[in-house]
């Protein structure tokens, strides 16, 4: 027979009927018109079939009559669920409380951002925006559509020439866009550029002022290369502010020492971890309470945070590997620790004297290993910014 309509909805049994008479009993349940089906013979006078919950009573005066037998075998559909839910209402009390709390949790605000500010000062943008009523621990749904806002902070934030506001789940973002102002020079007194160290020009250029050295000129420290007077004598001269740059050839000597034996930090596969649940901005330790049971370790943290869809909530999971570590020994050859040794020189050129600078050259010359070192004198020969201003006094002549 057809399946009765949301037969699963309504609740459904599978009985087991014995009796000499069945096929009686199915004829009689035809005629009364009472649906069955998925009639399914198991012996010559067993058959099991499913009836709906609402008819299973009226079963009795047909068994009665054929004289068959009933047995339920399965308990079908959302009535008996119900009832399975019902005798363990505190989990399903537990079960809504949860959906309940994570939507509530999923309601606030928990996380502002702001972007795109350089002078505006974020506690500025932060005390407008908690004025119009975004602030942490918001509802959402109090907060005013996102034009609305924008417009609000526009009008109040100076120096803006655009503000936009942008909910991604609990976090809202504060983009800033700065008007833009004229630059402001600073008030400059008339200069020449000096030379800070003895050099020999690879390069001038002279946007403002009068260049008095060429290339492959040898300067002394204090030396003018650019100078800030401009004409032949003092009743048609002028001062200015000299401008340019000026590059020159310098040698920087270096004496290294670098051990040939490194030490260094490896992991030994040892670890403990410490699990905390993570609620907005806090964090609740949970398990891996106890002294670390290690000498020597590192921290690596990992932050596992629920989403739902594509919206983050602010519960998570965050894990903290506290990993043992230990000290390595590792020893190296001659040339690689005079490779080691240079490369640190190098690297400290460029930071003290910037990074565009090159090296031309180097020369090691002098070098010897003793008591587990290797000690190099080295000379570097570097192309660098030689150029420094020097103010220029009014009452003196060039």
């Amino acid at each position: 027979m057809k399946i009765p309509t949301l037969s699963g909805l309504r609740g459904c049994v599978m009985i087991t009927v014995r009796g000499e008479h069945v096929n009686h009993l199915i004829n009689a349940l035809a005629e009364s018109g009472i649906p069955v089906w998925d009639i399914r013979p198991t012996s010559d006078h067993t058959a099991d079939m499913k009836v709906l919950l609402r008819d299973f009573h009226a079963l009795r005066p047909l068994l009665k009559r054929t004289g068959c037998r009933m047995h339920v075998s399965r308990r079908i559909g959302l009535p008996f669920r119900m009832v399975r839910l019902y005798n363990r209402k505190f989990f399903a009390v537990g079960m809504i409380a949860f959906f309940m709390i994570l939507f509530l949790l999923s309601s606030l605000v928990w996380n502002i951002n702001v972007t795109g500010n350089e002078k505006l000062a974020t506690e500025d943008v932060l005390k407008v925006a908690r004025q119009a009523g975004i602030k942490p621990f918001q509802w959402i749904f109090r907060l005013d559509e996102p034009d609305k806002l924008s417009r609000e902070l526009s009008m109040k934030l100076p120096g803006t020439s655009w503000v936009g506001v942008e909910r991604k789940g609990t976090t809202i973002t504060i983009q800033i866009v700065e008007a833009a102002e004229p630059e402001k020079k600073p008030l400059v007194e008339p200069r020449h550029l000096v030379s800070r160290t003895d050099a020999v020009v690879s390069s001038i250029y002279a946007e403002q002022g009068r260049p008095l050295v060429e290339k492959n000129t040898r300067v002394k420290k204090g030396q003018v290369l650019i100078s800030g007077i401009l004409g032949d004598g003092d009743a048609h001269s002028q001062a200015v502010v000299a401008k340019g740059e000026v590059k020159g050839l310098v040698w920087h000597e270096y004496n290294l020492q670098v051990p040939l034996v490194q030490k260094r930090n490896v992991y030994t596969g040892e670890r403990k971890n410490k699990s905390y649940l993570v609620l907005g901005n806090r964090a609740i330790q949970l398990w891996g309470y106890g002294k670390e049971p290690f000498a020597k370790s590192e921290t690596i943290t990992e932050h596992d945070p629920l989403t739902w869809r594509s919206i983050a909530l602010p519960i998570g999971w965050m894990t903290e590997k506290v990993m043992e570590v230990q000290e390595a020994e590792e020893t190296l050859q001659q040339q690689e620790a005079e490779k080691l040794g240079i490369q640190g020189a190098i690297r400290d050129i460029l930071a003290k004297y910037g990074s565009d600078s090159q090296i031309i050259s180097q020369k090691i010359l002098h070098e010897k290993k003793e008591n587990g070192k290797v000690y190099m004198k080295v000379l570097f020969e570097v192309e660098e910014k030689i150029a420094e201003e020097l103010p220029l006094v009014h009452s003196q002549g060039e």
